[in-house]
């Protein structure tokens, strides 16, 4: 009898476990490329964290990676190699994903352990800061209280974790602050900022009369024939190109395959089918400047240093973007919708750019015009080219669900904006550059926007005392 019942009772707990087993490998199975997404993202992530960066990576993938991988982030392991300059990540020792790390060209996604393209990457010199060793501590009590603002945290459940806000006025730095272990040399990622960096070394081109705003783009046929061939350099900069909305919600989509499981960004561009005609509908797409980085690297060499160096030499270093690099994919293409690290220096120096007009120290690095140009509007939406802007400040951002502008901020601000609440805030009538860069990876807003208005608030008085 006793033996009786322990079969029975062995049975439907067989059965269970058996089903158990199933049911993970089927989840496994059906969620394969989000794991590999995920360990791909993990490893450049901490690769750059812990080489260019230069920061703890432990404590960014507490604050930045864990909180994206959702229910499987108590199985992500991961080995920092100071070594070799590589981060290896797994899925309880499954899916591995490997970042390595070249000089001068920061880190590379690799598939599996084939060698390192272009390894021993780009040697860059170092170089004095303009702005001087000395961090910027704002006089005016009214600005101190508008950083201390950008960095409160009033909901601890959904963490701002500000990094760094530096504050040019009339082209001077003025004011800036930063998280501990940051400073005015530590770079950063600023995702879709980068967007607005490559929509600059176009417009190079453009002055250098290498390319033009109407001409169509036969790279991003994904046919022999057909609309994509009426593609130009404009429709790619304003997002109305008619490829795809690609960065939706989940980690597998357009986006995420692209940077992290394709070797060649831009080749997976050019396969994508268009979803509407050119130029009649607009869709957030980091595949147009996938398109926009290729051809950079076109007309640069056809190489990851070629292309680093032409980002270099003509718009990094006459900036003085001393510590900036765009990373690359394996085929040598500028990863330009989203893999840029600068300090928050650099990014206001390339704001500043754009408030005079594409000129620096006399030297004209950008068409005349290309700023006006760049936040002229797109369609209906609040857009512009390569650059967003405060022109719509009703409705949202189609699948997102976020505003389009700032409204607490003059209608001729225009900004370079990337995941996690990465802002250049450009404010020509008040002559003005915010640049705040951090993790708010778990929503709830930056407060940037209040912030800005802030400073500009104490601006105006300040001038008032001055009168």
């Amino acid at each position: 009898m006793s033996r009786l019942w322990s079969i029975g009772w062995r049975r439907p707990v067989a059965i269970l476990s058996v089903s158990l087993i199933v049911a993970a490998v089927a989840v496994v199975c059906l969620n394969r490329e989000g794991l590999h997404t995920a360990t791909a993202s993990v490893s450049d992530s901490l690769c750059a964290a812990s080489f260019v960066s230069k920061v703890d990576p432990d404590r960014v993938y507490a604050e930045e990676q864990r909180p994206l991988m959702g229910g499987i982030g108590w199985a992500i392991r991961y080995t920092v190699d100071r070594a070799r300059g590589e981060v290896r990540s797994s899925v309880l020792g499954l899916f591995p994903g490997r970042a390595v790390y070249r000089p001068g060209l920061g880190c590379l996604v690799t598939h599996g352990d084939a060698a390192v393209p272009e390894a021993s990457g780009l040697e860059r010199p170092a170089a004095p800061d303009a702005f001087g060793s000395d961090l910027v501590v704002p006089t005016d009590p009214a600005i101190r209280q508008a950083l201390a603002l950008a960095f409160a945290e009033p909901d601890p459940a959904h963490p701002r974790l500000t990094k760094a806000v530096v504050v040019l006025h009339d082209g001077r730095l003025i004011a800036e602050r930063y998280a501990p272990g940051y400073g005015p040399e530590t770079p950063i990622w600023g995702h879709s900022v980068t967007k607005s960096v490559t929509q600059a070394l176009i417009g190079v081109l453009v002055r250098q009369a290498r390319l033009r705003l109407d001409q169509p783009i036969p790279v991003a046929a994904g046919a022999s024939n057909g609309p994509q061939h009426t593609v130009t350099v404009d429709q790619l900069l304003r997002m109305d190109s008619g490829l795809p909305f690609d960065e939706t919600n989940g980690p597998v989509n357009p986006a995420t395959q692209m940077w992290f499981r394709e070797s060649d960004s831009a080749a997976y561009a050019a396969r994508m089918p268009l979803a509407h005609a050119p130029g009649s509908a607009w869709g957030y797409s980091n595949l147009s400047f996938a398109l926009l980085a290729k051809l950079v690297g076109q007309a640069s060499g056809g190489s990851a240093v070629g292309a680093e160096a032409f980002a270099q030499r003509e718009l990094f270093e006459p900036l003085g973007m001393h510590h900036s690099v765009i990373e690359t994919d394996a085929a040598g293409t500028l990863l330009g919708s989203g893999f840029m690290y600068a300090s928050a220096r650099d990014f206001a120096r390339f704001g500043q750019l754009y408030l005079d007009d594409g000129v620096v120290d006399g030297r004209r690095i950008l068409p005349e015009g290309w700023a006006a140009y760049s936040r002229s509007q797109t369609l209906d939406t609040g857009y512009g080219a390569g650059f967003w802007t405060n022109l719509v400040n009703q409705g949202s951002v189609p699948v997102w669900d976020a505003p389009w502008g700032l409204p607490q901020l003059p209608k001729d601000m225009f900004y370079a904006r990337g995941a996690f609440g990465q802002y250049i805030i450009i404010v020509p009538s008040e002559h003005l550059v915010v640049v705040r860069l951090g993790l708010s990876v778990q929503g709830g807003g930056t407060g940037i926007g209040d912030a800005a208005a802030a400073i500009i608030a104490a601006l105006h008085r300040q001038a008032a005392r001055g009168a």
